[in-house]
């Protein structure tokens, strides 16, 4: 836990100041936290973008919207700035007066880590909402659920239902934490961006024990049907995520004993279904073809 000021950054908080929560987006958020670890050093503006918005192209509009959140937040001026002080064309530097604070142990901290289950789990997490409208909030909440519902249906596939998952909304959160706290080994998690009339929503598959990625993609899209994007997209990612699940369990188990990787492979093989060809025979496995279930 940091304290500035009248301040209080809390990890699995957020901002408070005394008692009550300063409400910022996570990308807020995640950027007041980089640089509140790092005060004193002049940040340039590439370095944010890789650390806020990994994957993901933004311009410096969003780099922009997220310093006047912050400010506004904190009740900063950009003139005689207590805080945040831009630097121009240099980047930005944190000048609050930081002290670390030994925060009590909680019963959450002293509660062991949740075993993984014995097949591959996964949470997904709430996609974060990225535009200024408020109304794409309900659409990045229906993708997020929408894939928790598709992923659900894959049956050697453990995923973490919504209302466990749901409770990270709005806060910046490590994939490390979400491992332990609800025993899952992958994090989905991405973002919705709307510009006019065109959507981005951009979704990365995260390995929650290492932190390492397993897969990112951005899709882009118009708002002429608003259901069949969310319906495309949400089975674009399913599709595109689940070859590779099944690779990694695949490698992993190779490493564990050889004779895991034959039983998996038994497993995934007997849960997938066989589509008949265009003679009306049973055709290859569709896992073991992952690059025809893409989107085109």
């Amino acid at each position: 836990m940091l304290t500035f000021g009248r301040y209080r950054l809390e990890p699995r908080v957020g901002l408070m100041s005394g008692d009550k929560e300063v409400r910022l987006t996570p990308k807020a958020l995640a950027l007041l936290s980089f640089i509140a670890e790092r005060p004193g050093e002049v940040i340039s503006k590439e370095e944010l973008f890789a650390a806020v918005w990994p994957e993901v192209a933004v311009g410096d509009a969003a780099l922009v919207t997220c310093i006047q959140e912050l400010r506004k937040a904190l009740r900063d001026n950009a003139r005689r700035p207590r805080y945040i002080e831009t630097l121009h064309r240099r980047g930005y530097r944190f000048i609050g007066k930081k002290s670390a604070v030994q925060q009590p142990a909680s019963a959450d901290d002293k509660r062991p880590a949740l075993a993984l289950p014995d097949r591959p789990s996964i949470a997904v997490l709430p996609f974060a909402n990225m535009s200024s409208d408020p109304d794409q909030e309900y659409f990045a909440d229906g993708i997020s659920e929408d894939l928790i519902t598709g992923l659900a249906r894959i049956r050697w596939l453990f995923v973490i239902a919504r209302n466990s998952s749901f409770v990270y909304k709005g806060r910046a959160v490590d994939v490390k934490q979400v491992s332990r706290e609800l025993g899952v080994r992958y994090v989905l998690e991405g973002s919705v961006r709307r510009a006019g009339k065109q959507l981005r929503i951009s979704a990365q598959l995260v390995d929650a024990i290492t932190g390492g990625h397993h897969w990112a993609e951005s899709y882009d899209r118009g708002l002429d049907d608003i259901f069949a994007v969310q319906d495309e997209i949400t089975r674009s990612v399913i599709a595109a995520i689940e070859p590779r699940m099944l690779a990694a369990e695949g490698n992993r188990a190779f490493l564990r004993l050889p004779d895991d990787l034959g039983a998996w492979q038994l497993v995934a093989r007997a849960d997938t279904p066989l589509a008949p060809d265009a003679r009306g025979q049973s055709g290859r496995n569709r896992c073991s073809q992952p690059g025809r279930r893409g989107l085109s």
